[in-house]
């Protein structure tokens, strides 16, 4: 088949067949012969061929893809920024900028009213506090600005949740106890750069300041409740003297004891402890009122006595037999049984069955015969 080969021969064969003229050797400025390479760019020319790199693969492609070009004129992407005023370009005024609106939002700074700032040279070094209101520093990270919320009033509960805290009374028993410590900020240099965990910190000191309160009171107090308000003024004395002893810039503003119940082992004695206790409180209170009704109705007696001894003094007779009748009216009121004297007969009259009678039909009075 006449043509070029595929492969660069000529047409033809070789090998020394009639009629053929026997291929030349290549010299050395003649370009390489074989099949063109897909990947490297097209157009004419003498250019020799070679194998294809990286470089030859994305250098006609954009960031919106390959660049198809015609022959082979320039290569590289055409995109550019427009130029700037006279024909400089924009680059150096979008550096500056970015460096205002960086020195502006780096420099100025809002503090809420119940906010402070703290300001220190490249994040170390102490600077200066910010006040509530609108300040100004150096840009960042010359000057690095933190604030934080002084007024806020922060707790802390001990022990945690659905742990057990036991502390030792002064009568030496055991008792589960679970408060919650409230405090604030009142000097934000101490707090951030005098200790090195303030949390941690408060919550020990808490504790050490709880156990030696505590084991000032007996069991009975701290479990009843009233040694509560003298414990959680005591705790808070005592944990504030020693934070303003580390400088920790706290302010503890009160302490409330949440749970106060024996320990989980021996909870059902103490129930039975408590039952009996509340039976004994009772009944010495049930004793304690009917001596005090015993006494004033003695008490009641006796002055009546010496009103009615001062009449007997003036009127004996009279008194006498007065207090016969009134003895005697306070005997019979008690019984049912009426008996009326008569001339030689003591007639029985059945009053209460006539009152029963009588309910459901007129009374009838009976008189004894020859009467």
């Amino acid at each position: 088949m006449a043509g070029k080969s595929p492969w660069g021969g000529k047409p033809g064969g070789s090998g020394g067949k009639d009629g053929e003229q026997p291929e030349e050797a290549p010299g050395a400025d003649d370009p390489p012969r074989g099949p063109r390479n897909p990947w490297l760019p097209g157009g004419g020319g003498e250019e020799p061929r070679r194998s294809a790199n990286i470089e030859d693969i994305f250098k006609h492609r954009g960031a919106e893809g390959p660049r198809r070009r015609g022959g082979g004129g320039g290569d590289g992407p055409r995109f550019r920024l427009p130029d700037g005023p006279g024909g400089r370009s924009w680059f150096p005024l979008a550096i500056a900028a970015i460096a205002a609106l960086w020195l502006f939002v780096t420099s100025i700074h809002q503090v809420a009213p119940r906010e402070q700032g703290i300001v220190t040279w490249l994040g170390g070094k102490y600077s200066h506090t910010l006040s509530s209101g609108l300040n100004f520093t150096l840009p960042w990270p010359i000057q690095v600005v933190e604030i934080e919320n002084v007024s806020q009033i922060r707790s802390e509960s001990i022990p945690g949740t659905n742990e057990e805290k036991l502390i030792l009374t002064g009568d030496q028993n055991l008792v589960d106890l679970s408060y919650l410590i409230r405090w604030n900020i009142k000097d934000l240099q101490q707090f951030k750069f005098q200790l090195a965990d303030p949390e941690e910190t408060i919550r020990e000191v808490a504790e050490a300041a709880m156990r030696a309160s505590v084991a000032e009171q007996d069991l009975d107090s701290v479990l009843s409740g009233a040694g509560r308000a003298t414990i959680e003024e005591r705790v808070r004395t005592r944990m504030q003297t020693i934070l303003d002893a580390y400088r920790a810039g706290v302010a503890v503003q009160g302490i409330e004891i949440e749970k106060t119940d024996p320990p989980a082992e021996v909870v059902e004695a103490f129930k039975d402890v408590s039952a009996a206790q509340q039976d004994a409180e009772t009944a010495v209170n049930s004793a304690r009122a009917y001596a005090q009704r015993v006494l004033a109705r003695a008490q009641g007696d006796a002055a009546a006595f010496d009103k009615i001894y001062e009449e007997y003094r003036l009127a004996p007779q009279v008194t006498r037999q007065r207090l016969y009748y009134e003895t005697m009216e306070s005997v019979l009121s008690k019984t049912n049984k009426t008996i009326i004297e008569a001339d030689g007969v003591v007639p029985y009259l059945p009053l209460p069955e006539v009152q029963r009678r009588s309910q459901g039909s007129p009374p009838v009075v009976s008189t004894p015969e020859g009467q």
